[in-house]
């Protein structure tokens, strides 16, 4: 997922051809706005934790561009192409050192297991939109 802060700041195209610079087919992929009440369905998960409310409000500020992409081990490539969760901690050339502002305005999303995608994928994509 392309987030709000990367759309926003005109990014999307500069982390789309990332993407398939790395290699990745989208399989998927639309841009929308997340309503308040999917975010909070979608980031569950870390209810209570204590940024989930910033997260949640975060989400559903503007457009996001959702995506599913299909390559040999996609989830650790696409972990390793996002970068570190913190861009200051993130390597040179990843998305999130070229584009995050910050911890929480980190720029993309990526699954961080199969079973997780697994949940993911259709909570946006039905099985017909997925080439």
């Amino acid at each position: 997922m392309i987030k709000p802060d990367a759309v926003a700041s005109g990014h999307t195209g500069r982390i789309l051809a990332m993407i398939h610079e790395s290699g990745f087919k989208v399989a998927g992929l639309k841009q929308r706005r997340i309503s308040l009440e999917e975010a909070q369905a979608f980031y569950a998960v870390h209810k209570a934790r204590p940024f989930y409310t910033s997260l949640v409000r975060f989400m559903s500020e503007g457009p996001t561009v959702v995506l599913v992409l299909e390559r040999e081990d996609a989830i650790a490539r696409w972990r390793v192409l996002m970068g570190a969760t913190n861009p200051a901690n993130a390597e040179e050339g990843t998305i999130r050192k070229r584009f995050a502002e910050s911890i929480e305005r980190n720029a993309v999303h990526g699954s961080d297991a199969p079973e997780t995608a697994a949940q993911e994928i259709p909570f946006f994509f039905s099985q017909a939109e997925l080439l």
